[in-house]
């Protein structure tokens, strides 16, 4: 295959017009196939991280391509100010698919985030006619960069440079009750959390623990906030990662598999909120609910359910999850696995000098992409359509990169 460029004279061209804000690999990805990328020297790559959770159809679908194409042929962009008819089916598809009564269409995860904490502040206001509220989030949370988001990402090196941040921000320890408890006042209107924590090395909220927040906003009149912006759609098996736990949040988050590459998010709430909170001209967005992306959600959910891809992900998981608890029973390297569905983390134990970064960066020179999550976890998010055979592909380029580290 000829290529016009190779990835030196392309990354030699990016340092000099884009802003250095992201520690990216030295690599250029220029096409993908299947659960295959492939960079600007034809080098393939086995991709377990799925543009971070994003890619849940992999690459090159024959379907949805061809709904983009078809939609980019009718129209492309019409604002809010009228209608359009793939933004409204996709919306009835995922209130079906999630149980709320009404969607709110962004153009990102850090934007439905947004969007759901003006949503809690205008219902406590008109419950109370005050703005003395306060929200509570989680240690080691992660919700956007935008000033909002930021406010409520329990990590204080991302939010040092930027604050003052939004006031009334209390940050209680994940998975543990007492500590919301402590944190809870009469002035509390939300309780805003990721049902699996993304950044905080893929930790699962306990089910115990999700019960009892549930409970505990029913009984206060408090909304429970989940972000499921990366665990959400079809990544743990079920649509909605909170579906495990046999509860339904106030208001949710989602989008990166949502749009499987388009730019799309949502926040999504139940009847009760919808009918006390945002009204017109309350919130707004050139770009959301556009028909384009709205076109490829629609194509989404039809191929989800054509294509059962929840089976596949839950029979995916079971054997992804069980060549990674072998990898921690032989490696010293790995202290534990925890996750659920096609999510999943590997911690690093502390006692050891090697970083997670040298293990991604060895990994992509052996042809396989793995991420970070946090400073001491990989990530392992592929496609939801990843088979057993390429996730024995993935654990044998694996051990030879942890062999070429002289790790054990």
């Amino acid at each position: 295959m000829q290529h016009s460029q190779d990835s030196q004279s392309v990354l030699t061209q990016a340092q000099d017009v884009l802003l250095k804000t992201y520690a990216r690999y030295p690599f250029v990805i220029e096409r993908g196939e299947g659960v295959f990328l492939y960079d600007t020297d034809n080098n393939a790559y086995l991709d377990f991280g799925a543009g971070i959770a994003v890619s849940g159809l992999g690459y090159q679908h024959k379907d949805f391509n061809e709904a983009i194409q078809q939609q980019i042929g009718k129209v492309l962009h019409t604002s809010n100010l009228y209608y359009n008819i793939p933004s409204i089916t996709a919306a009835q598809k995922l209130c079906r698919a999630s149980g709320m009564a009404k969607i709110f269409w962004t153009n990102s995860g850090t934007e439905a985030n947004e969007g759901a904490i003006k949503v809690a502040k205008k219902y406590a206001f008109l419950r109370d006619k005050h703005h003395k509220h306060n929200i509570i989030a989680f240690k080691n949370g992660f919700h956007g960069r935008s000033l909002g988001a930021l406010s409520i990402t329990g990590n204080t090196a991302y939010q040092e440079p930027f604050k003052p941040l939004l006031d009334g921000i209390r940050f209680a320890d994940f998975n543990e009750i007492a500590s919301v408890e402590r944190n809870i006042d009469s002035q509390t209107c939300a309780i805003f959390l990721e049902t699996i924590q993304g950044e905080g090395g893929i930790t699962p909220a306990k089910k115990d623990f999700l019960t009892k927040i549930r409970k505990i906003c029913d009984e206060n009149d408090i909304l429970l906030i989940l972000d499921e912006i990366q665990c959400g759609m079809g990544r743990t098996g079920k649509m909605f990662a909170w579906q495990h736990y046999d509860i339904l949040p106030d208001i949710f988050s989602t989008a990166k598999a949502l749009g499987c590459g388009l730019p799309v998010g949502a926040f999504g709430v139940s009847e009760h909120v919808a009918n006390s909170s945002l009204g017109v001209g309350d919130h707004g967005t050139t770009y959301g609910g556009n028909p384009l992306v709205c076109a490829g959600v629609n194509a989404v959910f039809d191929i989800f359910e054509r294509e059962n891809i929840l089976a596949n992900v839950e029979s995916s998981a079971k054997h992804l999850i069980c060549v990674l608890d072998s990898l921690v029973e032989e490696y010293t390297i790995f202290t534990k696995r925890q996750g659920l569905g096609l999510l999943q983390g590997m911690w690093i134990t502390d006692k050891q000098e090697c970083k997670n970064t040298e293990i991604i960066s060895q990994a992509l020179k052996n042809g396989l992409i793995i991420l970070p999550a946090g400073e001491n976890s990989l990530r392992f998010a592929p496609p939801l359509i990843i088979q057993k055979e390429h996730i024995d592909k993935m654990i044998d380029k694996l051990r030879q990169t942890l062999r070429e580290l002289g790790l054990n």
